[in-house]
């Protein structure tokens, strides 16, 4: 997971230039921006537990197909082999089944933290991770509160793995593999807004069906996977003390007060590194 020392040094300055002028850019209000996102409606109602988005996502991605089947009391989490994981939880309206996998914030903690942009927010809303510009810092995983990216630790190529919202795919206008093979219709994939309303109007129409509440509309600021529930989302593995505020927002305060130094000391150092790595083979090689 090497980066370019060209492009190493300049993505370095570019963001000692952002982080410089970042103040004035950064309050610009996200309802300022143009672009309609696009996500995922997940209704848990509709969800059989038949684990089929595991073996597509896997089979998309090149990834590990699945050898646990969900089991209520047992929690399994998104791992670098697995994008994606379907748990169950035991409810009064018997067993109940829930997708995991990476939120796609619209204002994501794992972009804001990560100083090459190679964890990056596309104009159509799916977050995705460029391994040319990754520097192996991790903060991504840090900073990310559903806990999402995870890092290859016994590769030599080492990745960042979590879900795309099957970015490649969409771009040749497919759709997501887990939609595209869900046979209960769990899944819908559209317009961030579009979605929303055909949340709305589910949970209108079928009273007593699901709870009054979309989660991911406001959680983190917003997120691409939006989730409907027949049992309250704190039942159902929900971080239900997630805040409403984007984490970007929540930390600019901070970012602005520290020197930009500080921020960008691990850049620099990784960037001595290369260059003294660079002048020790080249002393070798004269003697």
């Amino acid at each position: 997971m090497s980066l370019d020392r060209r492009n190493f040094f300049k993505t370095l300055g570019a963001t000692g230039v952002t982080l410089a002028v970042g103040k004035q850019s950064a309050s610009a209000s996200p309802a300022e921006n143009k672009t309609e996102f696009f996500g995922v409606l997940y209704d848990s109602t509709r969800c059989v537990g038949c684990q089929t988005c595991e073996v597509s996502c896997a089979e998309a991605n090149g990834l590990t197909a699945p050898t646990e089947t969900p089991e209520a009391g047992k929690i399994r989490k998104t791992t670098d082999k697995y994008r994606t994981v379907v748990n169950a939880y035991s409810s009064d309206n018997g067993e109940v089944y829930v997708k995991s996998q990476c939120m796609h914030c619209n204002e994501p903690a794992c972009a804001a933290a990560c100083l090459t942009q190679a964890m990056y927010k596309t104009h159509e809303g799916a977050v995705i991770w460029r391994g040319n510009k990754c520097m192996g810092c991790r903060y991504c995983m840090v900073s990310c509160p559903f806990d999402v990216p995870k890092f290859e630790y016994h590769s030599y190529n080492p990745k960042i793995e979590k879900c795309t919202m099957c970015y490649d795919r969409t771009q040749q206008g497919k759709l997501p593999a887990c939609v595209e093979n869900c046979p209960a219709e769990a899944m819908m994939y559209g317009p961030r807004r579009d979605l929303i309303k055909e949340a709305r109007k589910r949970i209108v129409e079928n009273p007593g069906v699901y709870v009054d509440h979309i989660y991911g509309e406001h959680e983190a600021g917003g997120t691409g996977w939006l989730y409907l529930s027949g049992i309250p989302f704190e039942k159902a593995g929900f971080n239900t003390s997630i805040q409403t505020k984007s984490y970007p927002e929540l930390s600019k305060g901070f970012l602005y007060s520290v020197p930009t130094i500080f921020v960008l000391w691990p850049a620099i150092l990784l960037g001595i590194r290369e260059g003294t790595k660079d002048n020790n083979l080249n002393e070798e090689t004269n003697e």
